[in-house]
Order: structure tokens, then sequence, then C-alpha cells
């Protein structure tokens, strides 16, 4: 059932997230000093069975040079540079297995998915750690150093995505200049990070994006994973005001404000887990060209392969290719 506001209603949300002061320093700071380490990139044969589509698997250094893994998929014998899908997992996944989402590369791009530190043992399968110590959490990785900004899981985990970028650019079979970046719910509220924190990239996709409009999406849904933040601070009362602080240098809306690339969101009006308002929050929020597709009878699933075979139509005149 609907249990957020009516569609005309959404268009006209505004989140009530605010801007931090130091917002932009803070994240050119960060960026500036993972960037100080070598980027150490490895882009190795990856032993498959697949014949129509090469498998790279790839290691990069993301936040502070810590290595994140990937694969590398391209049209066997493509000989590049490629437009560029870069693609970001969703909560509890990681890269998954190198024979798994073939349909970027099997449609001619360059498709590079990068691991999700930490995560990838609940749907799909990781490979990357997460180093960083971290205090009180509730199980899952939404309170992991909370905080502080300095130490919260995202911010490690958006720069791990910044990151994915530079590494994509440094390979022969990517086209540096045609980049889109794309991901569903968590890897949907990465694009957006990265739509603000790499702004010359082409495009940006955010499908039912998460981590989006904290100051509702807390509220608004009794629903995991938002949930994770209630539970902790139903415990933890008096950090309050000190949590909601560092939530806001890692919400979409925030990130939606500096976005200049061409985006296409989708929204699921029937979706708990990303309550459309949410979405909203961050869509109408975006400083750039933009667009959203609105699936009236899904949930967080949203539109899966519709929604992909809408950005494969409009893809070629995006990234020019």
């Amino acid at each position: 059932m609907h249990s957020d506001l009516p569609e005309p209603e959404l268009r006209r949300y505004r989140s009530s997230q605010k801007d931090p002061e130091d917002f932009d320093s803070f994240w050119a700071s960060t960026l500036e000093e993972s960037r100080g380490f070598d980027l150490a990139l490895q882009v190795v044969p990856a032993e498959s069975p697949l014949t129509a589509i090469d498998v790279y698997d790839v290691t990069f250094g993301g936040y502070l040079g810590q290595p994140v893994k990937g694969w590398l998929r391209v049209p066997a014998g493509a000989a590049g540079p490629l437009p560029t899908v870069v693609q970001y997992v969703g909560y509890g996944g990681g890269r998954g297995r190198a024979e798994e989402s073939l349909l970027w590369a099997a449609s001619g791009y360059a498709h590079f998915q990068m691991d999700t530190r930490g995560q990838g043992s609940v749907w799909s399968a990781g490979a990357t750690a997460d180093v960083a110590g971290t205090g009180p959490q509730v199980p899952g990785f939404m309170t992991r150093g909370i905080e502080s900004r300095e130490t919260y899981y995202y911010r490690r985990l958006f720069t791990d995505a910044a990151r994915a970028v530079d590494a994509a650019r440094a390979m022969d079979a990517v086209d540096a200049s045609r980049i889109a970046v794309l991901g569903t719910s968590q890897g949907g509220g990465m694009a957006l990070a990265v739509s603000a924190l790499v702004p010359d990239i082409q495009a940006v996709i955010a499908y039912v994006p998460f981590l989006c409009d904290f100051p509702r999406a807390t509220v608004i849904t009794d629903h995991e994973l938002y949930r994770e933040i209630s539970r902790y601070l139903a415990v933890h009362r008096e950090k309050f005001d000190q949590v909601q602080e560092t939530l806001s240098y890692f919400d979409g809306v925030n990130f939606a404000r500096r976005g200049v690339a061409p985006a296409r969101f989708s929204a699921a009006l029937m979706d708990l887990t990303c309550p459309p308002s949410t979405v909203f929050g961050a869509y109408n929020a975006y400083g750039g060209p933009k667009s959203i597709t609105v699936w009236p009878h899904n949930g967080h699933e949203g539109g899966e392969i519709d929604d992909d075979l809408r950005t494969l139509r409009a893809l070629p005149e995006l990234l020019g290719a």
C-alpha cells in the first residue's frame, strides 16, 4: 500500500536537512588526503568460462589508500577506450561473481563494479575488508563510527566510490571523458555522493536511492535499514544531536544540491525501505538536469530491469556513445 505522501505532494516536498557550513571543505580535505596515496591500480584477467565478455579482477587504493576490489567487464576483444558505467552495490552486497551483472558489458560499455568494504555477505559476495575500528554500534553498517564525521563508515565508503572513478579513468579500456555512475538503493546513494565529489562525470543514475533525507527517513519508517539508527538512538539517547550532525555530512540531499551532471532517478511509491519522500527530498534538491521515474505499485525493488532498460536507451545521448 501507499504509506507516504501522494505523488503531487512528493513533487513539491523539500527536505529539512541542513547544509553544514564546512561540508565542502570537509569532503575536499577527505579526498585530498586519500588522493595523496598511490592509486596502486591492478587489473588482472579473471578466470571465467565467459566467451563474449572479458572480465578483469581489479584492485585500487580507496580511502587512505586501503585496497578495494572490483570487477571490470568489457565486450570480448574490445579495443577501447569505451564509454563506461561505474556501478555501486546495494546494502549488504559485494561485487558478486565475475559472471554476474553482465548487462552493461553486453550492451557495449565498459562496466566497472566496485566492491563494498566490509559488506558482501547478505545477498552478494564481497572481497574487501573495512579495516577501521569502531565504537559501539547496532549490527549492520549504519551506525559504525556514527559519533563523528571523521570515523563514520560512509566517509570511507563514499571516498572509495570517488576513487573508483579515478581508478576507472586510469584503465586502458575506459574513455575517461564518458563515465556514468549508477547504483540501486545504497548504490544509488553512493552515485549521488559521487555526483558532488567528482562533478565532471557525464551522468548519474540513482535507482530508489538510500541514504537520503535522514531527518525524515529515520522517523517515517520502522523498516530496516534506517531502523538501525533509531535503535542506536533508543539506547544512546543523549547522542541525538551528535548523530544528526554526523549524518548531515553524508546525506544524499546535501550531495544532490551540488550535483551538476544529468541525473536519472527512480522512486517506488510502496517502498518501505527508502520511502519515496526521501528519494524526492534528494531529487527535488538536485542541482543539475534531472528526471525521475515513479513506480506506483512497487516496493524497494523499484523498476529492476525496466529501470535498466530506460537507462540503456538514455545512455547513448548522455555519454555520446
